[in-house]
């Protein structure tokens, strides 16, 4: 039998052309050992009350003889006609492409070819997954300036509250209360700060 795997053929008729062939060879076979059966059993029965020394274990002899024969003859012929029929019949051109692999005859790559794009997919997934982080990060900083924008609108409301609260109580402008408040507290500073030093140097 041929050890050609002939994988594309296999593809194609959905077995490999060897097991066809080798399916046809014991088909072959096992038909030949029951014809043999049967004109054995033909023989001794009509030759053994013509001629008695015909005996079952000569006639058995004789036929295996002749399957010998048979066998051999089949098995020759049977080689020449596996070798005809694989590379014919069972066999697919070379120029031939299966519908199912029109795909890969249009878009075929080296494997150099191959290994750059698994690269480059590589690379492209990296990208993918880093600028996805940094989304998230920008998210989580939106998250957050959301928060401190609350806060500030907070502080604003509660400011307006207290300049509200100071021009019904006749206290004038609340940024002017402020600035007023920011210079006294300057002037105290420099006062105690003033005190401090004297109370120094009377220590001294």
């Amino acid at each position: 039998m041929s050890i050609n795997p002939m994988t594309y053929e296999a593809q194609f008729f959905g077995f490999t052309p060897q097991t066809f062939m080798l399916r046809i060879y014991f088909a072959f076979q096992d038909h030949l050992s029951h014809i043999m059966l049967v004109v054995e059993k033909v023989i001794l029965n009509k030759l053994q009350n013509i001629c008695p020394s015909l005996t079952p274990t000569l006639i058995r002899r004789s036929t295996e003889k002749f399957f010998a024969f048979m066998k051999e003859r089949f098995d020759n012929q049977f080689t020449k006609m596996e070798k005809s029929l694989l590379s014919t019949v069972l066999s697919i051109p070379k120029n031939i492409c299966l519908p199912e692999n029109k795909f890969q005859e249009e878009f075929c790559y080296t494997a150099k070819q191959f290994q750059e794009l698994e690269n480059e997919i590589s690379q492209l997934e990296r990208e993918l997954k880093a600028e996805m982080c940094a989304e998230q990060a920008l998210q989580t900083e939106l998250e957050e300036q959301k928060i401190v924008q609350g806060h500030l609108e907070g502080i604003l409301q509660w400011f307006d509250g207290l300049d509200n609260i100071g021009r019904n109580e006749g206290t004038g402008n609340l940024k002017e209360s402020f600035a007023a408040l920011t210079k006294t507290a300057a002037k105290l500073h420099n006062i105690v700060q003033e005190v401090e030093d004297k109370m120094n140097r009377l220590r001294k």
